[in-house]
């Protein structure tokens, strides 16, 4: 089957046909993004959501930084029809923004101008899995981006990507948030936030059962991976959102939570069956080419954005084919067929 049209084989969506490309960009149609309960809406007041993939961590001399460049970003758009992408600055690890933050901070300038010129909004991405532990960092990040961006529609800040499991929703990484949070609006009143929650951005109804207050447009992060998370984890997501909290999925992938296997279609169209039912935005990871399931490219890809579909790994030509069609198929509410 054409990949064009394999997610006509999705349960629960209908796929109308792909039309190549927008009359207008992402950002011109939608404008600035806002929590309204719980969704997230465009400047109408409509809920909105958008598709497009994840780089992978941002650390000097790991290898992905090379994906960094307006000609990846522009590639995503047009052959894509990519409506988001996801700078994942890596934190405190070997070659972050803790060791080099001039370095870090330079290729997360180079992804948000790139998204700003192609008119698709763009995840600042605080990569970190204890980021609680060094706060001031990460302030000092997103006050540099916001005095940059703040009056920029396109950007989103992710404050905290993967909190762990021993990392208290509220006592740890929810004073955490309010401090980076406070910050930010301190410069920039009014993009939206996103909040990571417990146990690698799972734990989402321990965020709607103590939720932050006192801030506009806070909504929280979702992370999953097809082949270890299913039912129970959608089960636990709609608690959240029917409790009144707003989620974006920043961060998943098709294949298992350590990054490898294969993909694993059906439970990834039933992810986005459920993204599509609840309006919620999803970013792929990853964009790169490490040699594990989760990489969109091949091993040795060259970092130029000239790529076609042979270059393209198996999770890379599904994403493609999720993120072309995202704004052309339907939640139907049908259930996918068993195996």
């Amino acid at each position: 089957m054409k990949t064009t049209t394999r997610l006509l084989a999705i349960a629960g969506l209908v796929l109308f046909p792909f039309a190549q490309s927008h009359a207008t960009t992402a950002v011109a149609t939608h404008g600035a993004l806002a929590v309204k309960g719980n969704q997230i809406v465009d400047a109408s007041g409509k809920p909105a959501s958008f598709a497009g993939p994840s780089l992978f961590w941002s650390n000097t001399g790991w290898g992905a930084d090379r994906y960094y460049n307006a000609d990846v970003v522009a590639y995503v758009q047009k052959d894509w029809n990519a409506t988001i992408i996801r700078a994942a600055i890596g934190a405190d690890k070997n070659g972050g923004y803790a060791s080099d933050p001039e370095g870090n901070y330079a290729k997360a300038v180079r992804v948000i101008d790139a998204a700003v010129a192609q008119g698709m909004y763009v995840l600042v991405d605080w990569h970190s899995h204890d980021a609680e532990k060094n706060p001031e960092l990460a302030i000092s990040f997103f006050e540099k981006i916001a005095k940059q961006y703040g009056n920029t529609p396109n950007v989103i800040y992710e404050i905290y990507n993967e909190p762990l499991q021993s990392a208290d929703w509220s006592k740890t990484i929810k004073p955490y948030a309010e401090k980076v949070i406070a910050k930010i609006r301190a410069i920039d009143p009014d993009n939206l936030i996103i909040v990571g929650t417990q146990t690698w951005s799972q734990d989402v109804d321990k965020a709607a059962a103590d939720p932050i207050k006192g801030f506009n447009n806070i909504a929280y992060t979702l992370h999953f991976y097809a082949g270890s998370h299913k039912q129970e984890l959608r089960d636990k997501a709609q608690k959240a959102l029917d409790s009144g909290i707003a989620l974006m999925i920043t961060e998943w992938g098709t294949v298992n939570a350590n990054g490898d296997g294969g993909v694993d279609k059906r439970e990834s169209d039933l992810w986005i069956a459920f993204a599509k039912k609840n309006n919620l935005s999803m970013c792929n990871w990853a964009l790169n080419d490490k040699d594990e399931g989760a990489s969109q490219l091949k091993n040795g890809t060259a970092p130029d954005g000239k790529w076609l579909d042979p270059v393209l790994t198996a999770n890379g030509r599904y994403v493609k084919d999720m993120v072309r069609n995202w704004d052309k198929v339907k939640y139907t509410g049908a259930e996918p067929a068993s195996k």
